[in-house]
């Protein structure tokens, strides 16, 4: 491709997005700090300063930062990837239960080491997302439906294995309420992640395991997938017209089912990155709602524009959010729920970036056709008013080819010789 003819860096869909999501971001913050304003003018400014930099005030903060946006960014990739197929895995909720549970059932009850239990983890959040693809594929079932119910299903079903599990219970662990952050060291040790090769560099926080370093790996192979492999270019055929890749002999069932089970082992590997990390149980007694980090993974796949390697940093960004709000009572005196109300105009906007990217590719649009118009060549005068069937003025005379004589006959009734 000629220099000519490369697209402006301004015009490419991957730069109107990121565009897109910067501004959702920007907007969120400026009205978050007009409301910082109208509560306390005079703590404003620290209230901002605290929620941008409580986060990475430290090394011990920015890695439970780190260890918050591990789940998320899995719950992120597995949104993205089911977008990026043309489905919307609403179900990442659910699926990360179920794979919380598998995974906690392998460390707990079969005495497992931690890789085992992550890959227990993928296959339980895989298996609850088979549902929806199977009654999207065969039944031609809306998978929002179907994965909302399930995200129910799971939560109870979940709720009631562990009821009937005394060992999975803290108190089957040998852990007392006061040590429930150790409970996972008392029940299997080897379940619980490494700490990793950057642990000194974050002063040995108890935040800080490999978690991270799996998910930026997860991020890299599902975008090596969906850009470098002829499967990843099947499922975004299907997502994009399912019958037109069936005619083009593309299996559409397989991949659509193939897409929500990848998606579900992603937010199923997500939970098990969480609560195999040793620093917090999972208590069933407490567990009686959907969790919130499934479906805070629809903005970050949003902000990120459903780009694997943008989930990561999309992914820190919520999570330096989420964890700075309870900073924020301590440090001023404003309510810690001002930052869900920051995160909220920021979803909501980044609901928007397609729209926002409209508008930015409109504007370029209009302009590059303005500026076609100033470049292009005038048409010359005697070639507007030249009719298009007018024959060539410079075409030489053909003559015709004489027919041949044909001899008379005589007619019927003649005279006779």
């Amino acid at each position: 491709m000629s220099k000519q003819n490369k697209q402006p860096l301004l015009q490419r869909p991957a730069v109107v997005g990121v565009l897109a999501s910067l501004l959702s971001i920007v907007v969120g913050l400026v009205l978050g700090f007009v409301l910082l304003v109208l509560l306390n003018p005079g703590a404003a400014v620290g209230g901002m300063r605290a929620m941008l930099a409580t986060g990475f005030s430290s090394m011990d903060k920015l890695g439970k930062v780190l260890y918050q946006a591990a789940p998320l960014m899995m719950c992120g990739l597995s949104v993205g990837f089911a977008f990026k197929t043309g489905l919307f895995n609403i179900g990442a909720s659910g699926q990360y239960t179920m794979g919380a549970f598998f995974s906690l059932l392998c460390a707990i009850q079969f005495q497992l080491p931690w890789y085992v239990c992550l890959l227990a983890g993928a296959v339980g959040g895989a298996t609850w997302g088979i549902f929806p693809g199977l009654f999207k594929a065969y039944f031609n079932v809306n998978e929002v439906i179907t994965a909302i119910m399930f995200n129910w299903i799971g939560m109870y079903l979940v709720n009631l294995l562990l009821a009937n599990m005394p060992n999975m219970l803290a108190s089957g662990w040998g852990a007392s309420n006061s040590d429930r952050t150790a409970a996972l060291n008392v029940a299997n040790p080897g379940a619980i992640l490494p700490r990793g090769p950057f642990a000194a560099l974050f002063g040995n926080s108890s935040w800080i395991n490999i978690s991270i370093i799996i998910t930026i790996i997860f991020a890299i192979l599902v975008w090596v997938i969906l850009q470098k492999t002829t499967f990843g270019y099947e499922l975004k055929a299907c997502g994009a017209n399912r019958h037109a890749a069936r005619y083009a002999g593309i299996p559409d069932k397989r991949n659509i089912v193939l897409s929500m089970a990848i998606a579900g082992a992603l937010a199923g590997a997500g939970a098990a990155l969480y609560w195999l990390s040793g620093n917090t149980e999972f208590y069933w007694n407490t567990y009686q709602a959907l969790p919130g980090v499934g479906f805070n993974g629809i903005p970050v796949a949003l902000l990120a524009v459903n780009n694997p390697i943008a989930v990561i940093f999309t992914g820190i960004f919520m999570a330096m959010l989420d964890i700075v709000g309870l900073q924020l009572t301590n440090l001023t005196a404003y309510n810690e729920y001002i930052t869900d109300v920051i995160i909220s105009v920021i979803v909501y906007l980044s609901a928007f970036s397609l729209l926002i990217q409209m508008m930015l590719t409109g504007r370029k649009k209009k302009l590059v056709v303005e500026a076609n118009k100033t470049t292009t060549a005038d048409i010359p005068a005697e070639a507007e008013t030249q009719p298009l069937d007018a024959p060539p003025e410079d075409r030489p005379d053909i003559p015709m080819e004489e027919a041949p004589q044909v001899p008379e006959q005589p007619e019927e009734g003649g005279e006779q010789a």
